[in-house]
């Protein structure tokens, strides 16, 4: 077993970057209660024995931020920010060995591990600046012997439980930003990327970031640990990045001490294509925001809505498009679309396209596993004439499932897009200067993006409306989050 667990790893430049345990106060801490294992998903095999934690860990975890906290929120932001940017070189320097990792432990093409490891690691080079803006503000008084000032301060201690599916940038998104702001972290990544999380905890020691600012609890007992992390006085805020009724949960036991909250859930994004579009683009936006990381991401399209006297036009050049994509092993060279992450993931998405099938929508393209590359490999797939009505419309598919539906008018479209209680990302392509500031207003999400599908970025507030979260990720408004408004008001000024 030893030699097949390092036989994984046996081509990265640095393997002291593959840890097997939880990262707590500066130090890697082996279990006390067993181990669970972490597997390829493109092949099966077992990729490392991580020792399992729970509640007491989290607990030594949530003791060591809140014992460094006074330390770090007291240094300045210059001394944060260089650390920060210590941390950030050195993903850059390890790029390749973190997207390996990243591949191995989650499935996802390497070209898109490395895209990964280059968007967490912008937002620590972003936040390491924004560190040094953390400006408060002075405000006119009403009396002319007073004057008021508004401080920006870190909140304290802040609790983070991330998915799998981003197991490097959902840590960073969320842990550059606190850690720019002088708040002490505690993360609890997915069971199933745990290799990645632990990685970054290694270079966080060689930045030097000091003792118990990072910590990373690993364990599979999700519920024990979640209850630690949001109930725990000594946590001022906690952040979720996942599925919408586990947000709603962690949402009510952090209400128990009134904890800030940001909470980045679910979609239903609608991708819409108007009769004034440039189809080949659309077409090539269109996969980008499907089958990046194989539909498994929060802001992948999942209802494709496109207006009647393109359609034919579109639906052939889409078709043309899809079907050449190679479905792979993430590590083969030119592969696009990787495995699904396990067994549960495939069964949702063949269960959803059966029941659209058994309803009247029509198979253009897949819908089936590629039994030659292993159980998890879900071809790449186009469905038309699906309704409002299916399931699979109103589930975020999170696979390789194309939905395709026809529309006839602008405020038609607008509203079977808005028909969704979530609200995250949306995306539409129309060269109608007008209809895009009227669809734009028009539509309820978060995230728009408009002739364009790649809408992340460090310098962009990421969040949603409606039941798809609250708060934002990224840019100057990211940063607010993690602080608390202090006013002073000073008297005798006369």
């Amino acid at each position: 077993m030893t030699n097949q667990i390092n036989s994984a790893f046996a081509s990265l430049n640095d393997r002291a970057l593959v840890h097997h345990s939880s990262y707590i106060s500066g130090q890697f801490h082996p279990g006390r209660t067993g181990h669970f294992a972490v597997h390829n998903p493109a092949d099966g095999s077992l990729l490392a024995l991580v020792a399992e934690a729970g509640s007491t860990e989290t607990e030594q975890a949530i003791a060591a931020a809140a014992a460094a906290f006074s330390a770090w929120s007291g240094a300045t932001a210059a001394q944060r920010s260089a650390l920060l940017m210590r941390w950030y070189q050195l993903m850059q320097q390890h790029q390749h060995d973190l997207a390996r990792i990243l591949t191995l432990e989650q499935g996802k093409p390497l070209t898109e591990a490395m895209g990964e490891i280059n968007y967490g690691a912008s937002f620590v080079s972003w936040f390491a600046e924004e560190a040094k803006r953390m400006n408060g503000d002075i405000i006119p008084a009403a009396a002319t012997d007073q004057q008021i000032l508004v401080l920006k301060q870190a909140i304290g201690v802040v609790a983070a439980i991330t998915p799998w599916n981003f197991p490097n940038a959902m840590i960073l998104r969320k842990a550059a930003a606190a850690l720019a702001a002088g708040c002490t972290f505690v993360v609890k990544p997915s069971e199933l990327t745990p290799l990645s999380a632990l990685a970054l905890a290694e270079l966080a020691t060689r930045a030097g970031i000091p003792a118990g600012v990072f910590n990373v609890v690993t364990g599979t007992d999700a519920k024990a640990i979640g209850q630690v992390l949001t109930k725990d006085s000594r946590v001022a805020k906690f952040s979720f990045t996942g599925s919408t009724p586990v947000g709603k949960t962690l949402l009510a036991q952090c209400a128990s001490t009134v904890k800030k909250v940001s909470m980045e859930l679910g979609g239903n994004a609608p991708f819409i294509v108007f009769d004034d579009a440039d189809l080949a683009s659309a077409v090539q936006g269109l996969l980008a925001a499907k089958f990046r990381n194989a539909g498994q991401t929060c802001v992948c399209v999942n209802r494709v809505f496109v207006q009647r006297p393109v359609y034919d036009a579109f639906l052939a050049q889409l078709i043309q498009a899809t079907a050449p994509l190679k479905l792979a092993n993430g590590l083969e060279t030119g592969c696009q679309i990787g495995p699904l992450i396990n067994q549960t993931a495939v069964d949702k998405i063949a269960r959803l396209l059966d029941q659209a099938l058994d309803q009247g929508a029509e198979l253009l393209l897949g819908g089936a596993i590629d039994a030659d590359l292993g159980p998890l490999f879900f071809q790449p797939t186009i469905i038309t004439e699906v309704t409002p009505a299916m399931r699979i419309s109103q589930t975020e598919i999170f696979g390789p499932v194309l939905c395709i539906s026809l529309f006839d008018t602008e405020q038609e479209v607008i509203e079977l897009a808005n028909n969704t209680p979530t609200g995250l990302a949306s995306y539409f392509y129309s060269r109608d200067i007008g209809r895009i500031f009227r669809v734009a207003k028009a539509l309820h999400y978060g995230m728009i993006g408009i002739n364009e599908a790649s809408i992340s970025n460090a310098a962009a507030p990421f969040g949603g409306v409606k039941e798809s979260g609250l708060g934002r990720e990224g840019s100057s408004y990211g940063l607010d989050d993690f602080t608390e408004l202090k006013y002073l008001c000073l008297g005798g000024l006369g």
